[in-house]
């Protein structure tokens, strides 16, 4: 492992959160009743033998299972990307995350950061301790692309494929290939050493880190379903919800009782989005929407981008 004095125009720093990827079991057939977040970031280096002898630099942000993030670990997770990428020495950032709210620390990191050098998700399915664990030849995979030539933004890596981090999805609860990204697609495949890019890399307009210094609003998800009522929406609002992301059925529809509640929290001031339950397409607009939608966007990148919008009205 190379010190920070010897590194050179190439190097990649992995900042370690936990997860799956460092898991471990009793058995190694044991793919399901493992602990997250037991290995440490060294440990998991040691394991990718193709990765010695590289400029590397690893830092241990967290511990953690990734369905236990943060705000403040988003925030510091921000910050320490941020002045990692600010060093001309750094070619790029790779960030060893859980997979249940990895697409949501993606989006989130593309859309407050929109960084000029790749920032590369990456995790496992399976844990350190399996036979046949992923997470090796995934950190491989990725501190490659934060290699790419030309690479910018934030993305995940996933069994031989990157997704750009506004579109990504877990689509699967068990399989290696667990990530998707919707109609648009992933970025590219990695075929050994070789990248073959299909797609643009993330881009647009960064909302700064400093935003994530501002309170962070509340914002709900609330489920549509057969039989719903208003009562959870009722109930948050009394709460002092500051936010709500609808997850429609469809085309983001929603039960005639739910919507009756949204719209009156919206006319109440909470700000109030309609995503869908369906993983894929964009919600298209009817003529008699009341609600606003939410594009293509999953009803957990919905909320993050209702989080970050609120952020912005705040001083």
């Amino acid at each position: 492992m190379q010190s920070p004095t010897q590194v050179s125009a190439a190097t990649v720093v992995i900042l370690a959160t936990g997860g799956t990827i460092a898991g471990t079991a009793a058995s190694p057939d044991d793919h399901v009743g493992y602990t997250a977040a037991q290995l440490g970031v060294r440990q998991l280096l040691a394991a990718v033998p193709a990765l010695a002898g590289q400029a590397i630099e690893a830092e241990q942000i967290a511990q953690v299972d990734s369905k236990d993030m943060s705000f403040d670990l988003w925030r510091r997770l921000a910050q320490r990307v941020e002045q990692h990428l600010a060093r001309p020495a750094v070619a790029g950032v790779v960030i060893t995350h859980g997979t249940d709210t990895m697409e949501e620390t993606a989006y989130l990191l593309q859309r407050v950061l929109a960084p000029a050098k790749p920032v590369v998700l990456t995790g496992a399915m399976r844990p350190a301790s399996a036979r046949e664990a992923d997470g090796p030849q995934n950190l491989a995979d990725a501190v490659r692309v934060a290699r790419e030539p030309g690479a910018q933004g934030t993305c995940v890596v996933f069994a031989g494929t990157v997704f750009g981090a506004l579109d990504v999805r877990k689509t699967h609860r068990q399989r290696v290939d667990g990530f998707g990204a919707g109609d648009g697609g992933p970025i590219g495949r990695l075929d050994g050493a070789t990248l073959h890019r299909v797609r643009d890399w993330p881009g647009g307009t960064a909302l700064g880190p400093a935003l994530l210094d501002r309170p962070w609003p509340r914002v709900e998800i609330v489920a549509s379903h057969a039989g719903a009522t208003g009562a959870l929406v009722e109930a948050l609002v009394a709460q002092g919800v500051d936010g709500i992301v609808a997850a429609g059925t469809g085309n983001g529809t929603l039960h005639h009782a739910l919507e009756a509640a949204l719209r009156t929290a919206q006319a109440a001031g909470v700000a109030v989005r309609r995503s869908s339950r369906v993983p894929d397409g964009l919600l298209l607009p009817t003529g008699h929407d009341e609600l606003p939608a939410s594009g293509a966007s999953t009803p957990a990148q919905a909320r993050i981008e209702l989080m970050l919008e609120l952020m912005g009205r705040r001083r």
